[in-house]
């Protein structure tokens, strides 16, 4: 014979932990509580609804306006379904049903402001509209005027709130049906709690799985906007340590330049003063010391498998060989250059050179086939560019991107305080244009022999 102990926790304090089904108990309770009775007749208005839809973006504005009372007109709609159904099939006089076709459409109009609050009083309406009944052998307890009334009232409040809400109220009704037909019933030929139930529990699974496909189509296109976002920070980033990389070419190239010319300018006078040589041996130091800085700074942008390029940075002198292989990939492109055509920066150069570069790609990608044009104009304050597209032929399917293209083109934009505009033309086609500001004091000039 085996003896079973059973202990009870005592908590800090003295408080007894209480068992499973209890602490189950409670939380059912505090639902229902919190769901149907925790100002339950508060007022909250049906909002309008969006008018940003696939469908409701082509309608006219004074039409899309309208379109956004939508679910207030079906809602009254409904009541007047439940008004003609009352009219029709509660037993009565005409004073009874003309009674009775009102309270059904009041109960349902009510689910535009209270909707909690007008599931209650469809149930209370529902036994007051069967006392109306004088055949004993209609429906009980639902007369056809109430069994519509408060299967709208189920249905919209299901939608207005969430599906534990609309299990409470289906249990509710179950509850008041069973004790009507129980307590009450006997004397009446049919009884409708079970086929009501039945009907009633396949809107709610309908509404349930409609919230359910709604918080996930939700969530997941917050989950995209987070993406987006992110990856828009990441190619931004990205953009930076490559400008970055190709910065420290730029700058170092000038820099070893002026280090090397610091320590060969004493030997080209003869009999330089000491002050002289010293004046240069400062600035091949300082010189030295800035190119140690500046590979220091890049080591923590560069990747670890970085490899600086062999080759010199590209200027708009290659663009014509750009252009060559852009040809080769089939886009049809016509170069034009206007003004006094002479060296520019070498940053203006290489950013100018990228951006013609990824706006020829932008055009390959979205408008395959169409003709493209480049116009770089030089004129007194900086450099013009314009890079235009024509429409896409159809021919080929486009390639869709996340417009990180012109992030990147933008960044630089900004890096050399340019201005840059980008948009789609009036035929279809897309048009960047972009201006750097080269000040006078900043053109180069030609390194002593």
């Amino acid at each position: 014979m085996t003896e079973t102990t059973q202990t009870q926790t005592t908590l800090p304090g003295g408080a007894r932990q209480r068992s499973p089904e209890f602490q189950l108990a409670m939380d059912a309770s505090r639902g229902l509580r919190q769901d149907l009775f925790h100002d339950a007749f508060a007022v909250r208005p049906l909002p309008r609804m969006r008018v940003d839809g696939r469908l409701t973006r082509r309608l006219p504005p004074r039409l899309r306006e309208q379109a956004a009372w939508t679910p207030h007109i079906v809602v009254g709609l409904a009541g007047l379904v439940a008004l003609l159904i009352s009219l029709a099939g509660n037993g009565g006089g005409d004073l009874p049903q003309l009674l009775t076709g009102l309270l059904a459409l009041g109960t349902i109009l009510l689910t535009l402001l209270r909707p909690v609050g007008a599931f209650w009083v469809s149930l209370a309406v529902t036994p007051v509209t069967a006392l109306f009944g004088n055949d004993w052998g209609s429906d009980w307890p639902w007369l056809p005027g109430a069994f519509a009334t408060q299967l709208i009232v189920l249905t919209i409040v299901a939608l207005r709130t969430r599906p534990r809400t609309a299990a409470w109220m289906w249990a509710l009704t179950a509850a008041y049906g069973l004790f009507a037909e129980v307590f009450f019933g006997g004397s009446h030929y049919y009884t409708n709690t079970m086929p009501f139930l039945f009907v009633s529990a396949l809107a709610l699974l309908v509404v349930t799985v409609w919230h359910v496909r709604h918080d996930a189509a939700q969530k997941v296109t917050a989950q995209e906007t987070v993406t987006a976002h992110e990856r828009s920070k990441r190619t931004l980033l990205e953009e930076r340590t490559t400008i970055a990389r190709e910065l420290h070419d730029v700058v170092a190239h000038h820099m070893s330049v002026v280090a090397i010319q610091a320590e060969a300018a004493p030997y080209r006078v003869e009999n330089p003063p000491p002050e002289l040589e010293y004046a240069f041996a400062v600035i091949r130091e300082n010189a030295v010391i800035a190119l140690s800085e500046l590979r220091r700074v890049l080591g923590v942008v560069r990747a670890e498998d970085y490899e600086a390029p062999d080759a010199p940075q590209p200027t708009l002198a290659d663009l014509d060989r750009l252009l060559e292989n852009v040809r080769g990939a089939g886009l049809a492109v016509d170069k034009t250059v206007t003004g006094a055509v002479r060296e520019l920066p070498q940053g203006v150069e290489l950013s100018a050179y990228r951006i013609v570069q990824e706006a020829l790609s932008n055009s390959l990608r979205h408008a395959p086939g169409a003709a493209a044009k480049v116009e770089i104009g030089y004129v007194l304050g900086g450099l013009g560019l314009r890079i235009v597209n024509g429409p896409a032929t159809g021919l080929v399917k486009p390639s869709p991107g996340a417009g990180h293209g012109i992030t990147g083109m933008r960044e630089r934009v900004s890096m050399l305080d340019g201005e840059m505009t980008a948009a789609t033309t009036d035929d279809g086609g897309y048009e960047v244009t972009v201006f750097l500001p080269v000040p006078a004091a900043t053109a180069p000039t030609e390194d002593s022999a």
